[in-house]
């Protein structure tokens, strides 16, 4: 039980964060069933825009220290698996090699 009145402040503060939190995480859940009945249903022009609210829910999650840094970048590596590899890069031009000193 607090005691003082900061710790009164303090419980019901981290009441408040305790559910902001749960928010987060619920709705990074809910976003990423979300994004595989997509991938099942085969809806290609949805799943990008469901992929990147899903990726933009878990950057902000981790940022506010709902979601370990770790455990978002698993689960945003695992989506980004769901959907399917990417088309490989472009190959990149050689450098050009210069002659002489100038």
């Amino acid at each position: 039980m607090p005691n003082t009145k900061q710790q009164k402040k303090r419980v019901r503060s981290a009441a408040r964060q305790r559910l902001e939190n749960l928010r987060y995480r619920s709705t990074v859940k809910t976003l990423t069933r979300r994004l595989e009945a997509t991938v099942a249903a085969g809806e290609k022009d949805r799943v990008e825009a469901e992929h990147r609210e899903l990726v933009r829910w878990i950057d902000r999650a981790a940022a506010r220290g709902a979601l370990h840094r770790n455990t978002a970048a698993r689960r945003k590596a695992r989506a980004a698996r769901l959907i399917g590899p990417s088309p490989p890069p472009a190959p990149a031009a050689k450098p050009r090699r210069r002659l002489g000193r100038g």
